[in-house]
């Protein structure tokens, strides 16, 4: 069981608030863009139950609750989990890796919204994936998004994670509101079980 989060992930929490980090979601709405690209997707397939993994401080699994979905969040850090606990108290959220997921309930979608998959260790990386998988009812879907960059994992990588796992590809869009993926510097990939 590791309790170690990776060295992006330890920088990256060192020079973010979370305070600041949330406002970000606020400003956006502000301003007129939508701050829900993530739950709209999810949404779409019209889901009972959500597994936000790696849900940081809850604005997804928050949303996702709002739209009439049972949502479960879970994240290794516990500070983001103390800040979406404190958004909505009577969710269910678990300060715990994926790679370390043992639930009795199974989920239409697991979502990993953000950089989830790359702020696994790399040495959790496959194990988080098939915990992922394992939480799945039948039909559902895996949906990660996260940025392509040197020295994160490639997307060929993660499909084969996936396809270890027992996940096929469904779908790929460089964005959340499913833009075509014509290469880039994010994407968006759904997964289904075989």
């Amino acid at each position: 069981m590791s309790h170690t989060l990776p060295g992006d992930w330890s920088r990256w929490r060192t020079e973010v608030d979370l305070d600041s980090y949330d406002e970000r979601w606020s400003r956006m709405a502000a301003a007129g863009q939508n701050p829900h690209g993530e739950a709209d997707l999810v949404a779409s397939y019209e889901p009972s139950a959500v597994l936000d993994g790696g849900c940081g401080t809850g604005r997804v699994a928050v949303e996702l609750a709002r739209r009439g979905m049972d949502v479960v969040g879970v994240d290794p850090d516990p500070d983001m989990i103390a800040a979406a606990r404190a958004k909505a108290p009577s969710l269910r959220w678990l300060t715990l890796g994926l790679e370390d997921l043992e639930l009795a309930a199974r989920f239409d979608v697991v979502v990993l919204a953000g950089n989830v998959v790359p702020y696994v260790a790399p040495t959790d990386r496959a194990a988080a994936v098939a915990a992922c998988a394992r939480h799945l009812g039948p039909g559902g879907r895996l949906v990660a998004g996260f940025s392509l960059q040197g020295g994160w994992p490639t997307l060929a990588d993660y499909d084969g994670w996936c396809a270890a796992s027992g996940l096929s590809p469904e779908d790929r869009w460089s964005t959340w509101s499913r833009d075509a993926y014509t290469g880039g510097s994010y994407a968006v990939s759904v997964h289904r079980p075989l």
